[in-house]
């Protein structure tokens, strides 16, 4: 009965160990290069969360029509196009 706790035991840590080694090794990962400077565009959008009211304008992505910030685990919505 002991020996099968230990080696439940054993099992458990190196499993434990495993998925710690594989946490930190994507915390390890670089982050992408940044885009070359021409390939940012300039945009004028303005998006507020609907669950907060949390406003943000965007001015610089690196298309015409970027995807919508999230905020309060959602999409944000597109309030104004300025010209």
């Amino acid at each position: 009965m002991l020996a099968l706790k230990i080696i439940l035991a054993v099992a458990v840590a190196m499993v434990l160990l495993r998925m710690g080694i594989a946490i930190l090794r994507m915390l390890a990962t670089p982050l992408p290069e940044p885009p070359p400077v021409g390939e940012l565009r300039k945009v004028k959008l303005q998006y507020r969360c609907s669950l907060c009211g949390t406003e943000v304008r965007m001015t610089v992505a690196t298309d015409e029509t970027p995807e919508p910030p999230r905020h309060c685990m959602d999409d944000m919505e597109l309030l104004v196009i300025e010209e």
